[in-house]
């Protein structure tokens, strides 16, 4: 063989490595940094909540179709419970749960006892206590429920009662690190915490709500070994998720009802929209351990 035909076998080889190798990176799924859902977009999907009277629309974790990114949240969605209606009576073992009321009203049912909730209480659902919600009133109630797992092995520190309480009860304040155009309402933390008005998780680190001026930021940011939740109550701005162009933001238009989870160690932040009729953004937010290893 000639010189010139070795070449050009060495050549196609060559090309059909590289093509091949293109190929497999193409077919090669790679996990996210975050993931976006609107909550009006998803559609209620059968759980261990659902009844005739009550459903459950997943935006994360268990119930949504991707999961691969979702380590230690088990849940996140919302429960809709009719007028006159009620939820099915469940219990995790291995599981703990923080649920906010985003509207309506009804009675909390907690193994034997019953508590009236309305819009903007938040409670905490530990480990193998039975729970459902009903619903009296006649407007529908819609909670978001929270949900995370407890690795096998950890030493649990339960509440002896119901652990209840309403966002007017946390203070506005600023927190250390962040711009004081973002007060925060610090509504639940981990068992150790001094500075939430509940202390309970131990797979959730912190529950809280932000209220970013117009024009305001929190900062972009990221967390080593937390996972992260937004979900945007009111107003609207830009949501940071991820890495950009420039490797340090990935700016996302976002309004009421833009939910997103945010990965371990990916930038996650939001700056509120400004300008005439600006106002106030605000935000749900939820970070848990990463359950494992980094």
């Amino acid at each position: 063989m000639t010189g010139k035909k070795v070449g050009a076998t060495l050549l196609l080889a060559a090309m059909a490595a590289t093509g091949a190798l293109v190929l497999s990176a193409a077919e090669r799924e790679v996990d996210p940094t975050f993931l976006y859902r609107r909550l009006d977009e998803v559609t209620a999907k059968p759980s261990e909540l659902t009844t005739a009277s009550a459903r459950y629309k997943p935006l994360f974790g268990k119930g949504d179709s991707q999961t691969s990114v979702v380590k230690g949240l088990a849940r996140f969605g919302e429960l809709v419970v009719d007028a006159g209606g009620r939820s099915a009576t469940v219990k995790h073992e291995a599981e703990e749960q923080a649920w906010f009321v985003l509207s309506g009203a009804g009675l909390l049912h907690y193994g034997q006892e019953e508590h009236s909730i309305v819009a903007e209480d938040f409670f905490y659902l530990p480990p193998g206590i039975e729970h459902s919600v009903s619903n009296s009133e006649g407007e529908p109630v819609e909670i978001l429920v929270m949900g995370y797992f407890i690795p096998q092995g950890t030493a649990l520190t339960l509440p002896r009662q119901v652990q209840i309480a309403n966002t007017g009860m946390a203070k506005q304040q600023v927190v250390g690190g962040h711009p004081d155009s973002t007060l925060y309402r610090l509504l639940m933390g981990d068992i150790t915490s001094k500075r939430d008005v509940i202390a309970a998780g131990h797979v959730l680190t912190s529950l809280f709500i932000m209220d970013i001026k117009p024009g305001g930021t929190n900062d972009p940011h990221h967390h080593a070994m937390e996972e992260e939740v937004y979900l945007i109550l009111e107003g609207k701005g830009d949501m940071v998720a991820g890495g950009g162009m420039d490797g340090v933001e990935g700016r996302h238009p976002a309004t009421a009802g833009d939910a997103y989870f945010i990965r371990l160690n990916a930038t996650v932040g939001f700056y509120a929209g400004k300008g005439p009729g600006a106002g106030d953004a605000r935000i749900l937010a939820v970070r848990s351990k990463y359950p494992f290893p980094r």
